[in-house]
């Protein structure tokens, strides 16, 4: 990259965002591939392109701006259950009882009889790292990883004018939410492609090598993408053998099911030219399309539909975005105070580390406010039963 080069134009959503994730969105947008960018308000430091950073960039993808868990996601299944369940110990310890049989949390969880699902059935060869996983992908089907994923119960709730939209009833009703990965596997790939882009782009100063990127129409652009593909399959599968074996526990019908990538990158049309858009930590928010922006573990998760405003990239915020890092979080936090805000909340939690507790967040009501020009709000879903992993480690 030369002094004369131009910087591609971004837009900032919200106030008061890490000076380094700004720093780093100004890094992105002075690449010789950027077109265009935008920094959403839950943004923060990231590796190469920030957390809640989007991207689009001109015939190249960048494996740091995809993210290291590749096709992080979330799934809400509303089911068939009243919310009322979650009030009556008896049945909450059965629901507690299901998470810990049915899930896997931590580096490495596995199931000793592997979950079943069509995606092992695809083609693994596609990249030399996921054939070599192969078999580990189809061990952690079903788990859930480190760092801020989660599965919980919760209470989620949707007026009548939205309800008749969505085919639900309107009310108050039992839902499950899911937040995790492609797990060993999407990491194994994130790690071998960037180094790989680095490589590929020994010019590129320090503080930029994250952002290497690959053209696409090179022979190591097309083998990324490809296993980026499938690392969206699996990450979707992961969460489909969670709510199925959830649901077949429980006896639970799904309602509603709704669900999106936050970390992963797309071919898309804007200012009438196919560009590949990178939404590292940033929701999917094109006019119409339903998402879920989850929150702490003691605040509600919402239900919302996209805008499909261009001057985001039709993207939005995927979360309320860290204000603390987990080293910080670790040394200056209480396990006290963290449970008297969930006690307060009526929350039960499992497991979690102290670097998730809610103050290590931004308000999630500041972060929606922030960006009501880029989606609406449908529904809402109140946590009260949560698991995470002991500790965490694992960037968004």
């Amino acid at each position: 990259m030369s002094a004369a080069t131009p910087r591609a134009p971004y837009r900032i959503w919200g106030d008061d965002l890490d000076p380094e994730a700004i720093a780093q969105m100004e890094r992105a947008c002075a690449l010789p591939v950027a077109h265009r960018g935008a920094l959403m308000p839950d943004a923060h430091r990231g590796y190469g392109l920030p957390i809640g950073g989007v991207l689009a960039t001109r015939g190249a993808v960048i494996p740091y701006a995809v993210g290291v868990d590749i096709a992080c996601r979330v799934k809400l299944t509303v089911v068939d259950l009243p919310p009322d369940e979650l009030d009556q110990p008896r049945r909450l310890q059965q629901l507690r009882a299901a998470i810990e049989k049915e899930t896997r949390f931590g580096i490495g969880a596995r199931f000793e009889t592997p979950r079943e699902h069509p995606v092992m059935d695809r083609d693994w060869t596609v990249s030399p790292v996921t054939e070599s996983l192969k078999d580990k992908a189809r061990s952690q089907l079903g788990t859930s990883g480190s760092g801020n994923h989660f599965v919980e119960f919760g209470v989620f709730e949707v007026g009548e004018r939205v309800a008749a939209e969505l085919g639900v009833p309107a009310g108050r009703h039992l839902a499950l939410l899911s937040h995790s990965g492609s797990r060993g596997a999407g990491a194994a790939v994130a790690s071998h492609y960037s180094k790989l882009a680095r490589r590929l782009r020994p010019g590129l100063p320090k503080e930029s090598a994250h952002l290497a990127w690959l053209d696409l129409d090179s022979e190591e652009g097309a083998e990324y993408w490809a296993a980026m593909q499938l690392m969206g399959e699996y990450a979707a599968a992961n969460h489909a053998c969670i709510h199925r074996a959830l649901h077949q526990r429980l006896g639970m019908e799904t309602l509603l099911d709704v669900e999106n990538h936050h970390n992963f990158a797309w071919l898309e049309e804007h200012d009438g030219e196919t560009l590949v858009v990178h939404r590292k930590g940033a929701t999917p928010a094109s006019r119409g399309a339903l998402g879920v922006i989850p929150r702490t573990m003691a605040d509600p998760a919402y239900l919302v539909r996209g805008l499909g405003r261009e001057s985001s990239l039709a993207s939005a915020a995927h979360g309320a975005g860290r204000v603390m890092s987990r080293t910080a979080a670790k040394k200056r936090l209480h396990w006290d105070d963290a449970h008297r805000t969930l006690d307060e909340r009526r929350v039960t939690l499992i497991s979690a580390g102290l670097d998730e507790v809610p103050a290590v967040y931004k308000r999630i009501d500041e972060v929606m406010a922030a960006q009501s020009n880029l989606v609406e709000t449908l529904g809402t879903f109140r946590p009260r039963l949560v698991k995470m992993a002991p500790g965490g480690r694992a960037e968004d």
